[in-house]
């Protein structure tokens, strides 16, 4: 790099705002920030070498941007994690493929030797680097009279502390006087003081330990993407990693044996569950105990069955066109009736949720059987095209499908929503649960409090509800500006809406759980268990 100092003076600021931004303080926008200033700093101490990207890696901006930007939307804990989680994972595969940009036909073996890469830049690269600049010093040394370099940076030195010897008493009476004059100043300036209190040392040392690791290791992500990111080969494009090992007819034969268990599971599907509530009757089993069981184990078989046709596409060896058609239909047989049987699950994890609700964990596994269906599709789209090195894309694009739509369906009010409104409209809502969800359900509680065609009681228990987690969020104040996000805002506005109403709800909390007391005379605890 030409200019070196721009890389440890981006990597300082990146671990000193790592430090400001989030300790002892709640995420909000302050991660939306960090990732921003991570690219900013990162393409600043690249360009600014002469570095450019490629504009194939540019493309991975938009999902990361759009991740990093709804963690200030969102506080339920599912969309957070996975909008934290993925612009990360983004930032790694940037840095990863930065000059080369050929991420888009990376394999699953190329995203794990390029993580293992990045892993060993951190750790190296930055030793690496400060040792071929001491070199490159020493050569230059060499063609300039000896002492020269060292005399003036010793100058340098001297000069910089007694600019400091000379500025520290100027400032102090400058200080003293504005104090006098302003006493907002002088307190502010009292908090600057009181916050280097010697019995902080050691908080400030272990800070400031933690904020040279982050800039020695987010200096190896700047030069891994500088200087070893051109991604020049790529794993198994010559030849396979793995190659081919097992018969064709022993896959046919694992293939078909699979395919014949889900037919005849498919079959019974028709039969007693596609058949209505009269089938399983006949069983012994009340419609609802039927749709209770075996949901996520269906949901486990797609996954499993995907994991199983992506084991024998690699391991298969297919030597004529007859045999590379006859696995396509093999596969194609099996994501039918894959397709079947999550169609299956869907509907029996709908079924469960119109008699007892949504909850989070049945919402991810309605989105997430989607998105597997499509996975399963799509990769065997590619097997009969014979992209297999796509698999790796379309799994990424997959992954990416599914946290965007738990991201933008908003979890939490879709819960409301549904639960709210869903029959039977006389069973009693599970308050306690409805309360324990983030600031994302508050404005869609409101909004049914507010709604004339929902019953008396239903609005009373939304009330009830509302009236638990405000006197919740009470006890968890974090007003600072690191901590905001919209949804908090949006929480906000929505209560003061609806604030002369909850006035009417009595807190009971003189024992444990604390209890809510509503205008029709009715009780609910306003803490629950875990639910699935």
């Amino acid at each position: 790099m030409k200019r070196p100092n721009v890389l440890w003076i981006v990597a300082l600021f990146l671990g000193w705002a790592f430090d400001f931004l989030f300790w002892k303080h709640r995420p909000g926008i302050s991660f939306a920030i960090y990732v921003a200033l991570c690219l900013g700093g990162g393409f600043l101490a690249l360009l600014w070498n002469g570095i450019k990207p490629s504009w194939k890696s540019l493309l991975l901006l938009v999902p990361l941007l759009f991740f990093a930007a709804m963690t200030v939307v969102r506080r339920e804990p599912m969309s957070v994690f996975l909008a934290t989680v993925f612009p990360l994972t983004l930032l790694g595969i940037l840095a990863a493929t930065y000059l080369g940009g050929r991420w888009l036909r990376y394999s699953l073996a190329d995203y794990v030797a390029n993580l293992f890469k990045l892993t060993g830049s951190m750790i190296a690269r930055p030793i690496i680097f400060l040792l071929e600049q001491k070199k490159q010093a020493r050569s230059g040394e060499n063609a300039n009279p000896p002492g020269a370099g060292a005399r003036s940076g010793g100058k340098r030195i001297w000069a910089v502390l007694r600019g400091v010897l000379i500025a520290i008493p100027i400032v102090v009476v400058f200080a003293a006087l504005l104090s006098s004059a302003d006493l907002v100043f002088a307190a502010r300036l009292d908090e600057l003081i009181q916050a280097f209190r010697l019995e902080r040392l050691p908080e400030y040392i272990f800070r400031c330990i933690y904020i040279l690791i982050f800039t020695y290791a987010l200096a190896g992500v700047i030069l891994h993407a500088g200087q070893k990111s051109q991604d020049e080969k790529l794993i198994g494009v010559e030849n396979p990693l793995v190659p081919p090992f097992l018969g064709f007819t022993e896959t046919a034969i694992v293939l078909g044996a699979v395919n014949l268990l889900f037919g005849f599971f498919v079959i019974i599907q028709f039969q007693y569950f596609f058949g209505g509530q009269t089938n399983i009757g006949v069983e012994g089993y009340t419609y609802a105990e039927y749709a209770r069981k075996g949901f996520g184990e269906l949901v486990a078989v797609a996954f499993f069955s995907l994991l199983l046709f992506l084991s024998l596409s690699a391991a298969v060896k297919r030597q004529t066109a007859a045999q590379r058609w006859a696995f396509s239909g093999l596969g194609v047989l099996l994501v039918a009736l894959v397709g079947v049987m999550l169609f299956s699950a869907f509907r029996r994890l709908a079924l469960y949720e119109t008699a007892y609700g949504f909850t989070r964990l049945r919402t991810y596994t309605h989105v997430f059987m989607i998105w597997l269906g499509v996975l399963l599709a799509v990769v065997v789209a590619l097997d009969i095209l014979r992209r297999e090195r796509a698999f790796a894309l379309a799994m990424a694009l997959a992954s990416i499908g599914f946290a965007a739509t738990l991201t933008l369906l908003n979890v939490d009010g879709f819960i409301v929503r549904h639960n709210v409104t869903r029959a039977p409209l006389e069973e009693e809502l599970d308050v306690a649960y409805l309360a324990s969800l983030s600031t994302d359900s508050v404005p869609d509680l409101a909004s049914a409090l507010q709604d004339e065609s929902l019953s008396a009681g239903r609005r009373d228990a939304v009330g009830a509800a509302l009236a638990c987690r405000l006197d919740a969020a009470a006890d968890e104040p974090d007003d600072d500006w690191r901590s905001f996000t919209f949804s908090d805002l949006w929480a906000d506005r929505a209560l003061k809406q609806v604030q002369g109403i909850l006035d009417n709800y009595t807190i009971l909390d003189d024992f444990w759980p604390v209890q809510v007391e509503t205008p029709l005379g009715k009780t609910y605890d306003c803490w629950t268990g875990w639910m699935d």
